[in-house]
């Protein structure tokens, strides 16, 4: 999961508050493993799945193919929370 922000807006003396929660998802490697020799070939790993939890070092590398999560497709879908509302 990604990190979750605020955004209030004021109108007519009422604020509504708005939760943006951001949902990352790493999906097929796109590393070529030929680059060295002049080559272009991807290993196929569909998916990337963190080697170890979260906030350690192993959390960035994949269990299937060993690559960086960098070298993953970054695919971000907003989901919207809309339906909060306060008046203040």
């Amino acid at each position: 999961m990604g990190p979750q922000q605020d955004r209030r807006s004021m109108a007519n003396g009422t604020r509504k508050e708005t939760k943006v929660v951001v949902v990352v998802q790493y999906r097929e490697c796109q590393r070529n493993h030929a680059a060295s020799i002049g080559g272009y070939a991807v290993d196929g790993c569909r998916e990337f799945m963190a080697s170890g939890a979260d906030g350690t070092a192993a959390a960035l590398l994949c269990a299937a193919c060993g690559c960086h999560r960098s070298f993953h497709r970054r695919e971000v879908e907003p989901d919207c929370d809309c339906s909060s509302t306060t008046t203040g």
